[in-house]
């Protein structure tokens, strides 16, 4: 599974973005996948993850209510819709997939396939 995400940009405090994540791959309805978002001179943290079905979603204690994870299995797509986002929000923002249908674990040693980061900017 290849990932490409897209879609980041600058926005102001209580401003929205969204996400998106395409993939390749005949497989993609078989893989949950996340997004992971990292900061110079900190490890990358979880941001949010769904199954492969995209029944189950997961979030971080931090974006939980704001944010919003979710797919298309048929357009192979994944998705972060960020609302009411805050300067501690900037960070560069990953696609990652996982090689199981479910989310086992939130760290990023859990996650096979990631895309290339895009750039998230919060200014106060």
């Amino acid at each position: 599974v290849q990932l490409q995400a897209f879609g980041g940009g600058l926005v102001q405090t209580g401003g929205s973005l969204s996400l998106s994540c395409a993939a390749s791959g005949r497989t993609f309805s078989e893989h949950a996948m996340g997004w992971f978002r990292q900061t110079p001179g900190k490890e990358r943290e979880f941001v949010a993850g769904i199954s492969a079905s995209g029944i189950s979603s997961y979030y971080a204690d931090s974006v939980k209510g704001r944010f919003t994870i979710s797919r298309d299995n048929a357009k192979k797509m994944v998705y972060l819709q960020m609302n009411s986002l805050k300067p501690e929000d900037t960070a560069l923002y990953y696609c990652a997939g996982s090689q199981l249908r479910t989310i086992v674990a939130v760290t990023p040693n859990n996650f096979d396939y990631w895309g290339q980061g895009t750039l998230v900017t919060v200014s106060s």
